[in-house]
């Protein structure tokens, strides 16, 4: 992964995660690609999912020295029946990092039903399903964890993102639903809730200099978020060491309240 968008950081070793069977959705390029790698060289055994196959296919390549290196599986996370089949094929999971989403800009007057339809697919339905999937194998196991990824924007009602932000605030209360019925087989789930990330996709397609000033500006830490940033609170989150936390949102966006 290009350094630019992976910066350093002090890291921590969960030896709770050697091992540990981890799928990551959208793991192929972006936030997903940092946490799979992450968890890689956590020793966990990662299986990532995505529908874009270059970029997963050369992260896979840039990963397989590694002692436990990651194996891609194509999946369109759309095509319900595909995702079933793709994790019956995986077997008992241990860690699912429900990731993958889609932020495309929409005017509210140009949205169609089955263009809701289409985002409601891609941005939030998937990781119920995923979550499903998985639950029979952690209850069977004893316990696991699943993360689900919100997002900052409808915390601060970004313009153009009505059908994304509604996706997304869906996904806070389904996880604390979630957290609540899967919560007695010792399940642990969490929202994940980034800010402004640098991406490459975010750089290429909405970063500007004025953008970048309004949102260092907005934020209490006047300093971009980055990937391995996001990582990091993944990993935590995935660890024995966050035992203890369930049902809630977890914020890595350096205080981002608005501007």
């Amino acid at each position: 992964m290009d350094k630019h968008y992976n910066t350093p950081r002090e890291q921590a070793i969960y030896p709770s995660l050697a091992g540990k069977r981890v799928v990551v959705t959208g793991g192929g390029s972006g936030i997903g690609a940092g946490i799979v790698e992450a968890f890689a060289r956590q020793g966990a055994l990662v299986t990532f999912l995505d529908i874009a196959e270059q970029d997963s296919r050369a992260l896979a390549a840039s990963l397989a020295a590694l002692p436990t290196p990651p194996t891609f599986v194509p999946c369109d996370l759309t095509d319900l029946q595909k995702v079933a089949q793709i994790f019956e094929r995986i077997g008992a999971v241990d860690i699912l990092v429900n990731n993958a989403a889609n932020d495309d800009r929409h005017e509210i007057a140009n949205v169609t039903p089955a263009y809701w339809e289409n985002r409601m697919a891609v941005n939030l339905r998937h990781l119920y399903f995923c979550a499903q999937a998985v639950a029979p194998g952690m209850r069977a196991a004893g316990g696991g964890v699943i993360l689900n990824f919100s997002s900052i924007s409808w915390h601060l009602a970004l313009p153009e993102l009505t059908l994304y932000m509604t996706a997304k605030a869906g996904i806070e209360g389904m996880t604390r639903g979630m957290a609540r019925d899967l919560g007695r087989d010792n399940i642990r789930v969490n929202s994940v809730i980034p800010g402004g990330v640098r991406t490459p996709r975010q750089e290429a397609l909405w970063h500007t200099p004025d953008e970048e000033a309004r949102m260092l500006a907005g934020q209490c830490l006047p300093r971009r978020v980055e990937i391995a940033d996001v990582a990091a609170l993944t990993l935590f989150l995935a660890s024995d060491s966050a035992a203890r936390c369930s049902g809630r949102e977890y914020y890595v966006d350096a205080g981002w309240y608005g501007a």
